[in-house]
């Protein structure tokens, strides 16, 4: 059977994509992934001022699709205005609150935590993402060679600034205290992994401080994450982070939150922390670590499972 044909729209931020290519692979399409284009002042405007045209972005160069999955601002009107114009009956899909009529698209998936509602809307647990338990498991020893096999780990897995968390070197000093803490409480090794938005001074300023003891992987490693994941007793994520907090809770480990002291009122990030805590997901970082079961998420193949019932 001829798998049917997707095409991924987002700004090209890797939490968008982790999503909309997470969901493609979850409904086994075949897709093409755009890098969204405003043109001109249209970037600043908000999509329900914007007209619903293809003037307002840069060409797409594809007419046969039979999804549209999209996500984030900027691509809300690509997408309405690709299946508008489609020849062909096309599905389109927005991931987040697209702050337009929801009846533009057949569904809108969004996280829990935000509060939206609707009949084509599809909530979930946190972020949806690309990862699965396959991949994990496939790369457990992608790092065992350069860890002490004598002992058990830790994963500090970064974020990095954004407009709502203050990451100065004292305040990230103050994470790397308690968590060196715990560590040689413990008798851990930790292993430090970076995200796209980390920034070089922070992952230098991790190596700086964690030295020779502990790993410190300096560069975006897709492998070294999935490893750290896998191999990883505790894992423990900063605060700034939705989608890689819901990509640990797909191992059903110990998930601790780096707290980092918010510039402006951080309201949505607390609600989805609070949600991951009543679900026994998530526990602040303290003193102590422990051991703790709870439900493991896999919210992408089940939205992808609600999604195919839906259609067919």
């Amino acid at each position: 059977m001829t798998k049917l044909k997707g095409l991924l729209l987002t700004e090209g931020m890797h939490g968008m994509i982790s999503q909309v290519e997470g969901l493609a692979k979850a409904l086994d399409i075949d897709f093409t992934h755009y890098k969204v284009e405003l043109n001109s002042f249209w970037k600043l405007v908000p999509p329900k001022f914007t007209p619903v045209s293809n003037f307002i972005f840069n060409s797409i160069d594809s007419k046969d699709f039979d999804i549209i999955i999209s996500c984030g601002r900027k691509s809300v009107i690509p997408s309405i205005c690709l299946k508008k114009n489609s020849k062909k009956k096309v599905q389109n899909i927005h991931i987040q609150d697209p702050k337009v009529s929801l009846k533009n698209f057949d569904f809108i998936i969004a996280p829990e935590h935000d509060g939206l509602s609707g009949e084509n809307v599809i909530l979930s647990k946190g972020s949806i993402h690309y990862l699965t338990n396959e991949e994990i498991v496939n790369n457990r020893e992608y790092l065992s060679e350069r860890l002490n096999k004598e002992k058990e780990y830790l994963a500090l897995i970064l974020g990095g600034p954004n407009k709502y968390y203050d990451y100065n070197d004292q305040n990230l000093t103050k994470v790397f205290d308690r968590v060196k803490n715990i560590l040689e409480k413990n008798n851990l090794q930790a292993i430090i992994i970076p995200s796209m938005r980390t920034p070089k001074k922070i992952i230098d300023l991790s190596d700086n401080y964690f030295g020779k003891d502990h790993l410190v992987i300096n560069d975006i490693d897709k492998k070294a994450y999935l490893s750290a994941l896998s191999l990883a007793k505790y894992i423990v994520v900063t605060c700034d982070s939705t989608s890689m907090i819901s990509e640990a809770a797909l191992t059903g480990k110990p998930i601790y939150i780096a707290e980092i002291p918010a510039k402006i009122n951080d309201y949505r990030f607390r609600r989805f922390r609070k949600l991951f805590g009543k679900l026994n997901i998530v526990k602040n970082l303290e003193e102590k670590v422990e051991i703790w079961n709870y439900e493991t998420l896999d919210e992408t193949n089940r939205i992808a499972k609600e999604i195919k019932r839906k259609l067919s």
